[in-house]
């Protein structure tokens, strides 16, 4: 084996920050890596500068990284610019390290990057050694992840250019398979043994490893349709979660805490919204035409007791709720001072001492048993400006004694009035009638995520009040599979695999944490009191138009016939919810505009909702398809007599069913449904455009 040549290095030279980094420390010698039988191993077949003698802390984007003492791996892209920096420290577990950039996609390479050569990915360091030593002399490169979490978006990155191979066992086969079902990378599945244990225990050559009867090579790029999923609203069935809707930033967290806690992609994901909700609303407003809205939201997650609803939260609020504590704490602190100094004072004194002090506010933000009329009462009276009822026991909300009242309809009416306006009111004071002049509180902001179980949400979901006052049309809902019975707690990796080590989690917090914490553009207002928000702005023209878009898409599927038809309430919301989700989205990355994609990824949250939104209402007439129904059936009918059954695009945006035929947006919203649901792919054949059906719809 070869290794990569030190002048193409230098032709493609990565992010400035990182190339800086690299100029300022020394190669890593033999003597500094003797004790360290892995690293002195890499030391032995790599170029001197992809392992540096790291003597300082680095600072990068994140902050200051204790990186003292450690030894860095310089990372490539599929181009080879080095592009990420992995720390080790010298006989450290494999947990210790740290990484410059943690969203970079980038690979550990040992071997050259010749087209000739086979690309084999592994999801360690150790490995990548091991199998680099045992094919030695092979025409292969070892392509290694910094960690397991970052296994499958390497694989991807680096099929883009040249087929990647990984290889598995059987009874592993599917977790390391499936993740990565169509892209350009081939699977060499052995029996009982790794390729990797045939090669140091076997005797065996790499070659007659891939010859052996028991081993099976399979391209993932070609392989079986998966089945596909019905497009019809079944109450019975829930929706598929689209995690490709959230940024990695957001995303990789979602999917940590889904892991650790062993709950559906759907209910990690709604915390995770309403985390940056509760953080965001305090210091952004979204744009949505001429104005601007909160970014507050309402979300409502359907989960039973035992279902990890408390720990879900507990991760994706961890940081919130550490920055509630401490705030607090310093609280009582400032209360306990404050008592002191008047128990000191009389007469005038005293009068003149509450008169220039007022006691201090409690500046707790996030509740998860309040009924709303104290909370007004809060914003009413200067006391906060931003909260969140947050709750993983929603029946206290739904069927506390506010909503079980005849003040229920003035309840919600002040809680939608909260999400469109951020405007609270009171017609007096609750301690007094005559006590406090204040009625109104203006620019205030109000964030509910909910999660409560089905006995109880289903009755809230259909509940013609709930409906008719506004407050579920406002709502982003979610009613994920119940996994109880299917989950694995006797595992050895789970139970030694700690949230708390996980580097996508704790980015994520440290991204909470620097948010929370107050920014010069939010100082109050002098004249009001009240905070001055960001006015996120549209990044471009096109993210405006592919807002209205999608707006306009909304609008047409409440027509007569369409399936928002019986839903016209919460189909109106249903933007202003995308422009809000996606100003967070971007707010969370540390923008101030809102891009295209911020918004296209904002309407596939959206449409998730509204799809389980469906699902507690018969919004489809009895019989009556869908329009993705309509497509796929018309699909299927036309391309029966096809080998293979393929149509071609411009054929089908001429002749589809009303009401797509010749509404090229309204089409590729489907088109993209049906692709999603298994149904179909779309296709590139030179330059023409080709829609393949699944041939498991003809069975």
């Amino acid at each position: 084996m070869t290794t990569p040549q030190t002048d193409s290095q230098e032709k493609t030279r990565g992010k400035a920050g990182l190339v800086s980094i690299l100029g300022e420390h020394q190669p890593a010698t033999a003597q500094t890596l003797q004790d360290d039988e892995l690293l002195k191993k890499l030391h032995d077949i790599l170029e001197p500068n992809r392992l540096l003698d790291i003597k300082t802390n680095l600072s990068v984007n994140q902050g200051e990284l204790l990186t003292t003492d450690m030894v860095g791996l310089v990372l490539h892209n599929k181009d080879y610019e080095p592009v990420n920096l992995l720390c080790m420290p010298p006989n450290g577990k494999p947990k210790d390290y740290v990484v410059t950039d943690p969203f970079e996609t980038a690979a550990f390479i040992i071997g050259t990057m010749d087209s000739a050569h086979e690309r084999i990915a592994v999801n360690s360091i150790a490995d990548a050694v091991e199998l680099s030593y045992l094919l030695l002399g092979e025409p292969v490169t070892i392509l290694a992840s910094r960690d397991e979490w970052s296994f499958n978006d390497m694989v991807k990155h680096f099929s883009q250019d040249a087929p990647v191979t990984v290889m598995t066992t059987l009874d592993i086969k599917d977790k390391v398979t499936k993740p990565l079902i169509g892209s350009n990378v081939r699977a060499i599945i052995t029996s009982d043994r790794t390729v990797l244990e045939h090669l140091e225990y076997g005797n065996l050559t790499y070659q007659s490893i891939l010859a052996l009867d028991d081993t099976k090579i399979i391209d993932l790029k070609t392989v079986a349709w998966p089945t596909p999923e019905p497009l019809s609203s079944d109450p019975s069935k829930p929706t598929r979660y689209p995690i490709e809707a959230w940024p990695p930033i957001l995303r990789k967290p979602i999917e940590a805490i889904a892991y650790y806690t062993q709950v559906p992609l759907a209910m990690a994901g709604q915390a995770v919204l309403g985390a940056i909700a509760h953080i965001g609303q305090a210091h952004i407003d979204a744009p949505m035409g001429s104005e601007h809205k909160p970014t507050s939201l309402i979300i409502i997650t359907e989960g039973e007791s035992g279902t990890g609803k408390t720990q879900v939260m507990g991760l994706s609020h961890f940081k919130i709720d550490q920055h509630e504590k401490q705030l607090y704490s310093n609280y009582l602190s400032d209360v306990s001072s404050w008592e002191n100094n008047l128990l000191s004072l009389k007469g005038k004194d005293r009068a003149a001492f509450l008169d220039e002090n007022p006691k201090p506010p409690n500046p707790v933000t996030m509740f998860d048993d309040a009924t709303i009329e104290p909370l007004i009462d809060r914003f009413v009276d200067g006391e906060m400006y931003n909260a969140s009822l947050s709750t993983d026991e929603a029946g206290q909300f739904f069927n506390g004694h506010t909503m079980k009242s005849d003040t229920a309809g003035s309840a919600l009416g002040a809680i939608t009035k909260l999400y469109s306006s951020g405007v609270a009111g009171r017609t007096r004071s609750q301690k007094n009638a005559y006590a406090n002049p204040r009625t109104k509180a203006y620019d205030v902001r109000m964030t509910f995520l909910l999660q409560g179980q089905r006995v109880v949400l289903e009755k809230a979901l259909t509940d013609p009040l709930m409906s008719g006052q506004g407050f579920l049309a406002r709502a982003m809902i979610a009613c994920p599979e119940d996994l109880r019975g299917k989950r694995v707690w006797n595992d050895p990796k789970r139970r030694n695999d700690r949230p708390h080590d996980n580097p996508c989690l704790i980015d994520y917090w440290s991204r909470c944490q620097s948010l929370l914490d107050p920014l010069p553009a939010n100082l109050p207002n002098d004249s009001t009191g009240a905070p001055s928000r960001i006015k996120m702005q549209w990044a471009s023209n096109e993210a405006l138009q592919a807002f209205e878009d999608g707006m306009q898409a909304i609008e047409n599927r409440q027509a007569s016939g369409q399936v928002l038809e019986y839903l016209k309430a919460y189909a109106s919301r249903m933007a202003e919810n995308a422009t809000r989700i996606a100003s967070l989205m971007a707010f969370f990355d540390g923008r101030k505009t809102v891009t295209t994609d911020d918004i296209k990824r904002a309407f596939m949250l959206v449409e998730y909702s509204t799809t389980e939104r469906l699902r507690y209402l018969d919004a489809m007439p009895t019989g009556e398809q869908n329009d993705s129904e309509k497509l796929s059936n018309w699909l299927v009918d036309k391309a029966k007599g096809k080998t293979p059954h393929k149509l071609g695009r411009t054929y089908i945006s001429n002749n589809a069913p009303s009401p797509m035929r010749k509404n090229t947006k309204l089409l590729q919203n489907e088109l993209d449904k049906l692709e999603a649901a298994g149904h179909i792919k779309q296709e590139l054949e030179g330059r023409m455009k080709v829609i393949s059906i699944n041939p498991k719809l003809y069975k």
